[in-house]
């Protein structure tokens, strides 16, 4: 009989933590002989009482199954000699690390040593969430072998093919109601069933029933056919339910443990304990939880895009709202414009009314102050001074191109056309007094000539 403190076996508690949090303590040393103890409670046990009170207890292995156990542990009689307390060593160690055989006696056969053995060391307990959705909303889970971008692809016949393999009613519909990766290529394809009448209403089929029938030999034969692996429903579970899971703990597991989890259940309105049994189970939860990693990073770097986009979005409508903003005093002006012309034609031949008056008395004031030197008027000239000047020596500077307003361009253009019809009537009058002095030099040269005759 052995009676010692259970060691660590090298894994912390984070090692248990699935899709939502972590474990009570995953496995115990190797070379250790306490039978009964988990990692991370340090439980000191001795035998043979302990065996004794452990077969009595609610969610263990079966008595007569416990107690072939217990005596290839503590007191095999295979060889009766020395040699059985190695093999009750050897035995212990099998059952330690949940594989192998246990032989402790010539007339019985050996027992089978699993890991849902009460003494094997590779268990934990982490957490679930409790689902939410009811029988009524008919969620039926179908997992495929096969990876989500192929399951995508090939939705609608794999929609078409489940309602093939429910006898093609036309009264039924399948739907799905979400698609997500799993670990190793598999694919969660979650689906529902409505029924419609023929007065035109619909409901749907309840999630238990429609589990039954997928559970039917032919039918699940049909489904693995098509890839499904496993079905099962997504239902929320009743308060007695919940109570008689939480009150008898699952086969293996020690109910101390059991309690303890239960106690340190960090949300025990929303998570439920749930044992792991083995490194493959915890593998499992920890692709799981990896998985979903990548899938809020996902939904995350989604987010942030629409974010981006709609900072961009905003950029542009405040670029509009400020352009709007812009045409909108124009357009008063314009419609100012307007009235002031209506109203003058309106009154046009009246005489000046007191309001009128008033008004145009305070124009005035407000003009000679907008005009005063130190006022409005001057500092905006100065400013606009100020920014031409920065704008021709930035054009020196940087080399680039004049531009010209398109008012001040039509000016310059008006401009240089009178400058030039100018020109030409310059040289249309030149043009015309040399042709007048020709005509006179030869005046002149055909009076000299005659002259000339005469005096001869």
């Amino acid at each position: 009989i052995f009676t010692t403190q259970n060691k660590g076996f090298g894994f912390s508690s984070g090692l248990g933590t699935g899709t939502t949090t972590g474990t009570s303590g995953f496995g115990t040393g190797l070379g250790t002989s306490g039978l009964g103890g988990f990692g991370g409670f340090n439980i000191q046990q001795t035998q043979p009482g302990l065996f004794g009170q452990q077969a009595q207890q609610p969610g263990q292995a079966q008595p007569t199954q416990l107690f072939q156990q217990v005596t290839a542990l503590s007191a095999p009689t295979l060889l009766g000699d020395e040699r059985d307390a190695i093999l009750a060593k050897w035995n212990q160690l099998q059952a330690y690390w949940g594989t192998g055989k246990g032989y402790y006696s010539n007339n019985n056969p050996p027992v089978e040593f699993t890991q849902e053995n009460p003494f094997c060391r590779f268990k934990a307990v982490g957490y679930s969430c409790v689902p939410v959705t009811k029988d009524e909303d008919g969620l039926v889970v179908l997992v495929l072998n096969k990876k989500e971008a192929d399951v995508r692809a090939q939705q609608q016949q794999l929609v078409e093919s489940i309602h093939k393999i429910l006898g093609n009613n036309q009264t039924l519909a399948v739907n799905v109601d979400g698609v997500k990766p799993l670990p190793n290529d598999q694919t969660e394809v979650i689906i529902y069933l409505v029924e419609r009448s023929l007065n035109g209403t619909s409901k749907r089929i309840p999630a238990t029933t429609l589990f039954s029938y997928l559970e039917q030999a032919n039918i699940k034969a049909q489904l693995t056919q098509i890839g499904v692996v496993m079905s099962a429903t997504r239902t929320e579970l009743s308060p007695a339910q919940l109570k008689q899971l939480l009150q008898n703990a699952p086969a293996g597991v020690d109910p101390i443990i059991w309690e303890q989890a239960k106690v340190d259940n960090p949300e025990p309105d929303r998570l439920i304990p749930v044992p792991m049994v083995g490194f493959k189970e915890l593998l499992h939860r920890l692709q799981i939880q990896e998985q979903m990693t990548k899938q809020h990073q996902t939904r995350v770097d989604i987010i942030s895009n629409d974010i981006s986009e709609l900072q961009k979005n905003q950029a542009t409508t405040v670029a509009k709202i400020v352009q709007y903003k812009r045409k909108l005093m124009d357009l008063s002006h314009r419609v100012l414009q307007v009235l002031i012309k209506q109203e003058i034609q309106r009154k046009s031949g009246y005489a000046i009314q007191v309001d009128e008056e008033h008004l145009r008395v305070q124009l005035d004031t407000i003009q000679s102050e907008l005009n005063a030197p130190t006022q409005f008027k001057g500092r905006l000239n100065e400013l606009m001074s100020q920014i031409r000047m920065q704008n021709h020596f930035g054009a020196v500077r940087s080399e680039e191109r004049y531009s010209v307003d398109a008012d001040l361009l039509r000016e310059i253009k008006q401009h240089l056309k009178q400058q030039q019809e100018g020109i030409s009537r310059l040289i249309s009058v030149i043009k015309d007094d040399l042709e007048d002095i020709k005509l006179i030099e030869h005046g002149l040269s055909d009076g000299g000539h005659m002259r000339g005759g005469i005096l001869s």
